[in-house]
């Protein structure tokens, strides 16, 4: 029986669950260090509240730079060889941090581990190995394999970091990258190549969506949440410590709260989907940080209140880090798609580094309530920013193949189509001879559409 098109292929399914497994082990050494690093990094040379945030964040400043670039050398160069260089880079990095024997040297291993970008690179592939009306779903495997890679950072790295110590996270990591390096090597190398504009960053394009508010608002939103993370992994462990909870036993309450954020999260995301209450949801997330981060304040003398603290970030963090794509996604205007999801990346990995700088900055001359504090202050000015907020109807994205026409031709199809009902954009692209469209889900005739194509 021959799949539908509503059915991933067995080729697409192997495909999908290889680059999550290759984007999950990456982000998974890179996350590992979060819950470990002020703990175990205080018999490094050079140890100070400000080089934890340095070590922990430094990553986020490459992988911000190089992003975009990487994105772009995948098209030159191909895919697979941009992700083996990214995570050959990242290995080399893995190492280096665990032979430092300075939080200086570690901090350069954890560039080094940022300049292995390949976050474009594999979405790229992935949209190269799937038919169009599947992507979607491929996309969102890989999403979810991101999400499953932070909920065993938190766990594995205290466990690892417990038997091993700081240096056997980063061999852990190493290991890790070179098993992804194999699966890149068995991963097949596409036979066509995605429309560029849903998939890539385009150059010209960068400037017109920095200056769209809308987009502006998630750009600035993702980058707020990593910037919490990681500000948060400043002083979480140490708090900790403080209260004699021992760094060995940290994931036995990391695990529960992880788990128990899931499953309130996830009710939150159906309702909000189903009752249309996206922009109430999203501020209620919004709620939710702003309580755990008062908390942490308030309660970092109390480990009960400090566990209710971080069951409230994570139930947040986790909803807002699943919706904020989304949005993002119905947000971008047709053919601009991959321009938006790299500044959106690029943004998320900034607020990492700014987090571990400003975290590091603030602990190190104001003590490590003060982080909690500052936290506090940039959940009410997130919340304060959602005023004028708006979610566009839901749409679907489709690429016209313009081979086959002449220019006179593309514009007068461009036109029908953009007169067709449930057409919501409609961008032509002579240099790529396609045409992109975004299209109301549920109200687009698909078959007028290929009448059109026929004619």
């Amino acid at each position: 029986m021959q799949p539908t098109s509503h059915q991933l292929t067995s080729a697409e399914k192997k495909a999908a669950a290889a680059l999550a497994l290759i984007f999950s082990s990456r982000m998974l050494g890179l996350f590992m260090l979060l819950p470990v690093f002020a703990i175990y990094g205080t018999e490094l040379a050079g140890f100070s509240p400000l080089w934890i945030g340095l070590a922990i964040g430094a990553y986020g400043f490459t992988q911000a730079l190089l992003q975009i670039p990487m994105g772009w050398l995948s098209d030159k160069i191909g895919r697979h060889q941009v992700m083996l260089l990214g995570l050959g880079l990242f290995a080399l990095g893995s190492v280096v941090a665990a032979l430092a024997d300075s939080v200086y040297m570690v901090t350069f291993g954890r560039v080094l581990q940022g300049a292995g970008a390949i976050a474009g690179a594999v979405l790229a592939l992935a949209a190269d190995l799937t038919r169009e009306e599947q992507r979607p779903k491929v996309m969102a495997i890989i999403g979810m394999s991101i999400g499953l890679s932070f909920a065993a950072a938190m766990v594995l790295g205290p466990m690892i970091a417990a038997r091993a110590g700081l240096s056997g996270v980063f061999w852990f990591t190493a290991a890790m990258a070179l098993l992804a390096m194999g699966l890149v090597l068995r991963t097949p190398k596409a036979i066509h190549q995605a429309p560029q504009r849903e998939t890539l960053a385009v150059p010209a394009l960068l400037g017109k969506l920095l200056r769209s508010p809308q987009l502006l608002r998630l750009n600035l939103g993702i980058m707020l949440l990593h910037f919490l993370l990681t500000a948060l992994f400043i002083a979480l462990p140490q708090q900790l410590l403080a209260l004699d909870f021992g760094s060995d036993a940290h994931w036995h309450l990391y695990l529960p709260v992880l788990f128990g954020s899931f499953v309130l999260m996830v009710p939150m995301i159906i309702i909000s989907v189903r009752k249309q209450q996206e922009i109430a949801f999203f501020r209620l997330a919004l709620v939710l940080l702003f309580s755990a981060t008062l908390l942490f304040w308030l309660g970092a003398a109390q480990l009960p209140l400090l566990a209710a603290a971080l069951l409230l970030f994570f139930t947040g963090f986790n909803y807002l880090e699943a919706s904020l794509p989304a949005l993002l996604s119905r947000q971008a205007p047709a053919g601009q798609k991959g321009t938006a999801m790299g500044l959106y990346s690029s943004a998320q990995f900034f607020g990492a580094f700014l987090g571990g700088l400003a975290g590091g900055l603030v602990a190190s001359k104001f003590g490590l309530p003060a982080v909690f504090l500052l936290s506090t202050l940039l959940t009410i000015g997130w919340l304060a920013s959602t005023v004028g907020m708006s979610v566009p109807a839901k749409a679907e994205r489709l690429s016209i193949d313009l081979s086959n026409k002449t220019s006179r031709e593309a514009e007068a199809l461009l036109l029908q189509l953009t007169g067709l009902p449930g057409v919501l954009e409609a961008t032509l692209v002579p240099e790529e001879q396609r045409c992109y469209l975004k299209v109301q889900a549920g109200s687009f005739d698909y078959q007028q559409l290929q009448s059109l194509q026929a004619s």
